[in-house]
């Protein structure tokens, strides 16, 4: 017999460990100290790839479209990713510059949500930021052809070792294509969940050059 998917989604639990508590009168005035903060824990606490977060686009229809990326890094500027420009999510946000983000971390119960607008850094931050990842990075970034359509696995077999053994022969190889962007955020939600179903959602948002809180029913 076949798996039966509808049983076996509810045989599932969700938290079945010891949560955190979070208490938002504590939190910092800027969302990122509070991100900085929740990813350490997140790291502390045994979290598979914490650093790997869920990014949504739209295509120039308005059709949504998102995948798994890794965060490189959040300062003023705002939450970091990069990609190749001809890529599917680079080609959408050079016509839908915005995006959103979502980190989730089921150690702890926690989720954070991140959207904005998104700029392109200058392409030298790009090519210090790919040349500063592992050799197997570059390598990928040198296969390219991102998204487009793969006539079949042996091209792709054939096109690999030649990257790789060029990304181990010139470790500071040039991607052209290959960019940093950054999320500059309007909305960050931090969500921590509760086994009683009574989760805690602080929500910011941006004012001026400051921030607003406000807590959002569960």
């Amino acid at each position: 017999m076949g798996t039966d998917l509808h049983e076996l989604l509810r045989s599932l639990r969700v938290w079945d460990v010891e949560l955190p508590s979070f208490d938002p009168a504590t939190a910092p005035e800027d969302p990122l100290a509070l991100f900085t903060r929740w990813f350490a824990e997140a790291v502390a606490a045994g979290q598979t790839e914490p650093h790997t977060m869920s990014l949504a686009t739209a295509d120039a229809d308005g059709t949504p479209d998102v995948r798994v990326v890794m965060l490189h890094g959040a300062d003023a500027r705002g939450w970091a990713f990069a990609t190749h420009a001809d890529s599917r999510k680079g080609r959408q946000l050079a016509v839908r510059p915005n995006a959103a983000l979502n980190f989730y971390w089921p150690v702890q119960g926690r989720q954070v949500r991140v959207r904005g607008p998104v700029t392109a850094a200058p392409s030298a931050e790009g090519q210090a930021d790919l040349h500063a990842r592992s050799t197997g990075a570059l390598a990928a970034a040198l296969t390219g052809r991102q998204s487009q359509v793969l006539e079949s696995a042996e091209e792709l077999a054939r096109a690999s070792p030649e990257a790789w053994e060029r990304a181990r022969r010139e470790p500071d190889a040039p991607v052209p294509s290959w960019t940093l962007y950054h999320l500059r955020p309007q909305e960050v939600e931090f969500f921590q969940g509760d086994a009683g179903r009574r989760h805690v959602r602080l929500v910011y948002r941006r004012e001026g050059e400051g921030w607003t809180r406000q807590l959002l029913w569960p």
